[in-house]
């Protein structure tokens, strides 16, 4: 499923292409509020009422970002979200009724970007949208990509490499290894800032966390699944060490180095 590029009203005489977002709510009021809200914000927007009919627009169309409601008869929002998220590298924000924070934390564990706990204001809806958005992937034609490929941002960090631009990662043995939007928004804040203590605050900052209770267990919940991916022994860290009670450094070996 190819996203196209996000391109902003100042890029000259580039074709200006809004974001497109799937609204996924079975209460009707509430599904046509949001749609309507973020249309009138300048956004594209699609909705379906469960699972089975956005099932069916996702293989019919690309999209940017997708609003799932956790709690829906049927097929719940983390299944359909599971099935997305390994479909495509498309935002995801669960929708999740107040009180139920094990859903949420499953929900950021299976690679959501974000969270909004109803009953929720619209304001709130669009801010967690628009920065969910900054963070999405633009791939860039093949032609394009050839002709920046000399202008790419990469680091290195023990065997592996980063690719700031193309917002990958690529392993010892040249493979990509998969990692999830959220994720590689907390490595490139790592990997920007090596060998500093961070606190969990200034990460949640960094990544464009909409300030909430829940920000500190869902940058920990990311550096759990970064460390997963990244290192050879998870509960012995080399990379990223948690500093207990202050936050968290990433050391970057002395092999370290941006390109």
């Amino acid at each position: 499923m190819f996203i196209p590029n996000l391109l902003s009203a100042e890029s000259g005489s580039e074709r200006v292409v809004k974001a497109r977002i799937i609204v996924v709510e079975d209460e009707p009021d509430l599904r046509e509020a949001v749609a309507e809200y973020l249309a009138a914000s300048g956004y594209d927007v699609v909705t379906a009422e469960n699972a089975v009919a956005a099932r069916a627009l996702f293989e019919a169309q690309s999209f940017h970002l997708a609003i799932l409601d956790i709690a829906m008869p049927g097929e719940d929002g983390l299944s359909l979200g599971r099935w997305l998220r390994s479909k495509t590298p498309i935002g995801i924000i669960y929708a999740t009724a107040a009180g139920t924070a094990l859903d949420r934390i499953v929900g950021l564990e299976l690679g959501a970007d974000d969270y909004i706990v109803k009953p929720y204001e619209l304001r709130e809806v669009l801010a967690r949208v628009r920065s969910v958005l900054r963070r999405v992937p633009q791939p860039a034609e093949p032609q394009a990509a050839k002709a920046e490929a000399g202008n790419r941002r990469f680091m290195n960090f023990g065997g592996f490499q980063a690719d700031f631009d193309g917002r990958l990662v690529i392993g010892a043995n040249g493979a990509v290894i998969e990692m999830a939007k959220s994720e590689f928004d907390v490595l490139e804040v790592f990997l920007t800032r090596a060998n500093r203590l961070l606190t969990r605050a200034a990460i949640s900052e960094a990544i464009g966390f909409v300030e909430d209770p829940e920000s500190s267990r869902a940058v920990d919940i990311r550096i759990m699944r970064l460390r997963k991916k990244i290192e050879a022994d998870p509960a012995n860290p080399k990379f990223l060490r948690t500093v207990r009670g202050e936050g968290y450094i990433f050391s970057l070996p002395s092999g370290g180095e941006a390109n």
